[in-house]
């Protein structure tokens, strides 16, 4: 299973237990990854290991694994690769996001896949702000 965030067309809103019912609550860290996720600004971006630091617990695969499975319910394309590489297989819904949004993005070269361009890593980056600051 890919450790990136989708689309909420293919990811339940809420867990399911063992027996695929609903569950009540999301897991703990869950909650918290969510609610990090919630606070990025529109037109900027935070990487899956910037969240597993700014919550001190966990790491990007931890953070990715999050965004997966319960990510559809909060803005997932403002949670991204290091790199700043698109979601694939979702870079053009993530691309609506990012123009939309006026995310900082830079354009693909000819021998880039699909011609589809990334994230300006440099520009578009939040480190959590004074908006985040107190929120654990």
């Amino acid at each position: 299973m890919s450790h990136e965030s989708l689309p909420d067309e293919v990811r339940p809103e809420r867990p399911h237990d063992v027996r695929g019912e609903p569950a009540d609550t999301l897991p703990a860290y869950a909650e918290r990854v969510l609610e990090v996720a919630e606070l990025i600004p529109p037109g900027r971006v935070m990487t899956y290991g910037d969240v597993a630091e700014w919550l001190e617990e966990g790491g990007p695969r931890q953070v990715g694994r999050v965004m997966a499975l319960y990510g559809g319910a909060v803005p997932w394309w403002r949670v991204v690769r290091a790199d700043g590489v698109l979601l694939p297989g979702h870079e053009l819904r993530a691309l609506g996001h990012y123009r939309a949004e006026g995310t900082p993005l830079r354009e693909a070269g000819r021998t880039a896949d699909g011609h589809v361009p990334r994230i300006d890593m440099r520009r578009a980056r939040w480190d959590g702000g004074a908006r985040a600051a107190g929120h654990t």
